[in-house]
C-alpha cells in the first residue's frame, strides 16, 4: 500500500492532516511503502494535536505534538504548533512559578528549532516573529536576546518593514530612542509607497509626543491611499484632539490646527459627501472656530452652518439604521 504525502499550507491556524492515517495488520507489522509504522503513528497524534490546537485545548494539544515527535523526531512542522501550544500555556502574572516558567521555555526551543527546520518558509518566518515576541516587555523582556533575532529577520528580508519596526519598538522600550527613530525610518523607506507603513511612523511620534511629525505622517498616509475618506478623517481627529485637549496651545496655533482639521474634513467628504463621521467631526470644529471668533455675526454664521453639517449626520445614521438606502 502506498501513501502520497500531500502537504499543507499552514495560516494561523492548525493544518489539516495530510496523510489519512491507516492501521492494519500489514502497518503493524512491516509499515507499509514509503512510510513506517512510526511516521504513521506520528501523523495520527499530530492528527490529533491538531485538532487539540484548534479546539484551544493547548495543554492536550502540547502532549499530542510531543508524541508526534517522538515517534518521528524529523517532523520538523510540528514544532511552531508545539511552541505555540506551551506560549499559549503561559501566564506572564506568574511568572516566577517553575511550571509557568517551564513553559515559556519550551516554547522558545520549540520556536527556535521551527525557525530553522521547519520546511515551511513561512512557518520558519512564524517562529522567528513569535520568539522575538517571547522576549518581548509583556513576556520575559529581555531585548538583548530579542534584538539580535530582529537583526536576522532583517538580513533574511532587507525590504520587509515589519522587521524594521520590530527592531524599533525593542529600541524604543529600551529608552533608546535615536536608535528606534533610525530603525523605524529604515522600515518607511523600504516602502515609502505603503500607507500603512507611515501609520506605523504616525504611531511612533504620537507615543513621543511628537504632534507635528505624527499628522505629518498621518497626511502622507492618507495621501498615498487617495479614494479612501478615512485618511484625512483621521488628520482631522488628531486636530481635534490636539486644539481641543492641549491647553498650553497659544489661542494662534490653536486656530490654526481648527482650521486644518476643518480642512481635513472638506478633503474626506469631497471623497464621500455621505461620511457622517466627517460631518460630524466638521460641526465640532466649526462650533470651536465660531468659540474663537471675535466677531458675532462670523460666529453665528459657523454656527448655523455646523448646525446644518450635525443634522444632516443625524439623518444618515437614522437611514443607516433603519436600513433606508
Amino acid at each position: 500500500m502506498q501513501f502520497e504525502d500531500r502537504g499543507m499550507t499552514m495560516r494561523f491556524r492548525a493544518p489539516a492532516a495530510a496523510v489519512t492515517f491507516v492501521l492494519g495488520v500489514s502497518v503493524l507489522t512491516a509499515g507499509c511503502g514509503k512510510y513506517s509504522y512510526g511516521s504513521l503513528v506520528a501523523q495520527k497524534a499530530y492528527k490529533e494535536a491538531n485538532d487539540k490546537y484548534t479546539a484551544g485545548d493547548f495543554k492536550a494539544a502540547a502532549a499530542k505534538y510531543e508524541d508526534a515527535l517522538k515517534s518521528n523526531p524529523g517532523k520538523s512542522e510540528v514544532f511552531f504548533y508545539l511552541g505555540n501550544s506551551y506560549d499559549n500555556m503561559f501566564k506572564p502574572s506568574r511568572i516566577g512559578e517553575a511550571e509557568n516558567d517551564a513553559y515559556i521555555q519550551k516554547a522558545i526551543d520549540n520556536y527556535k528549532k521551527g525557525a530553522e527546520k521547519d520546511p515551511n518558509a513561512l512557518m520558519r518566518k512564524r517562529s522567528l516573529e513569535y520568539l522575538v515576541a517571547a522576549y518581548g516587555t509583556d513576556k520575559l523582556n529581555d531585548p538583548a536576546q530579542a534584538e539580535p533575532l530582529v537583526q536576522k529577520m532583517i538580513e533574511l528580508e532587507p525590504n520587509e518593514p515589519g522587521n524594521y519596526f520590530a527592531l524599533s519598538k525593542i529600541y524604543e522600550d529600551a529608552g533608546r530612542y535615536e536608535e528606534a527613530e533610525a530603525a523605524l525610518l529604515k522600515g518607511r523607506d523600504a516602502k515609502p509607497n505603503d500607507p500603512a507603513v507611515y501609520a506605523t511612523v504616525s504611531g511612533y511620534y504620537n507615543r513621543q509626543g511628537d504632534f507635528p511629525k505624527t499628522v505629518e505622517a498621518l497626511q502622507k498616509a492618507a495621501d498615498l491611499d487617495p479614494n479612501n475618506p478615512q485618511g484625512h478623517q483621521l488628520v482631522a481627529v488628531f486636530y481635534w484632539e490636539k486644539a481641543s485637549k492641549d491647553h498650553r496651545l497659544p489661542v494662534p496655533e490653536k486656530k490654526d490646527y481648527i482650521l486644518k482639521g476643518i480642512d481635513a474634513t472638506d478633503r474626506a467628504l469631497a471623497l464621500n459627501k455621505d461620511y457622517s463621521d466627517a460631518l460630524t467631526f466638521k460641526n465640532i470644529l466649526l462650533r470651536m472656530q465660531g468659540n474663537e471668533e471675535k466677531d458675532l455675526v462670523k460666529r453665528a454664521a459657523l454656527y448655523r452652518e455646523a448646525d446644518e453639517l450635525r443634522n444632516r449626520a443625524i439623518e444618515l445614521n437614522k437611514k443607516k439604521t433603519s436600513g433606508i438606502s
